[in-house]
């Protein structure tokens, strides 16, 4: 195997596995709420201690979608130079940022899901838009779709980072 097909592989493997932990476990309960805010289609958020309620417009979603996104990138920086070193590989500086710019960029333009968001007009697009709005029988299409666009963007980020 070549040096850049390693890279690669060891790159795409931290990138997914940094990305669920990120995505699942460092995602605050807020963000994962109101990250699609917007003015027309607000979204109201509980805190758990206070039990206040907060009504989220545009401004507040945006705010929750990018601090997710600079969590979620952070946390993929971290293990994708952590995990490189303790296996022995180095990746370039500049094709980390690259690579991790990639990622986050990418999310955020998913994770705003603003109504007919990217992920829903693409779906609509390909014929999908029957299976992004599906919630029965214990499948969800929206986040089905919303993971294989993570994974697409995972693989180009990877292969940037592998790239020198």
């Amino acid at each position: 195997m070549t040096r850049r097909a390693t890279n690669f592989t060891v790159a795409y493997a931290l990138l997914r596995a940094a990305a669920d932990v990120a995505d699942h476990w460092v995602q605050s309960d807020y963000c994962a709420q109101a990250k699609g805010a917007t003015d027309k289609a607000p979204v109201t958020t509980t805190d758990e201690k206070t039990e206040a309620e907060t009504v989220n417009g545009t401004k507040e979603g945006r705010r929750a979608c990018a601090w997710h996104c600079a969590t979620y990138t952070a946390t993929q920086g971290l293990v994708l130079v952590a995990g490189s070193r303790a296996v022995g590989i180095r990746l370039h500086p500049g094709a980390v940022a690259g690579a991790l710019a990639v990622s986050g960029i990418t999310h955020y333009i998913a994770d705003r899901r603003v109504p007919d968001g990217v992920l829903h007009r693409l779906a609509k697009a390909t014929g999908k838009e029957r299976f992004f709005k599906l919630a029965d029988h214990g499948m969800n299409g929206a986040y089905a779709l919303d993971q294989a666009w993570h994974h697409g963007a995972e693989t180009v980020a990877a292969l940037i980072a592998a790239a020198k």
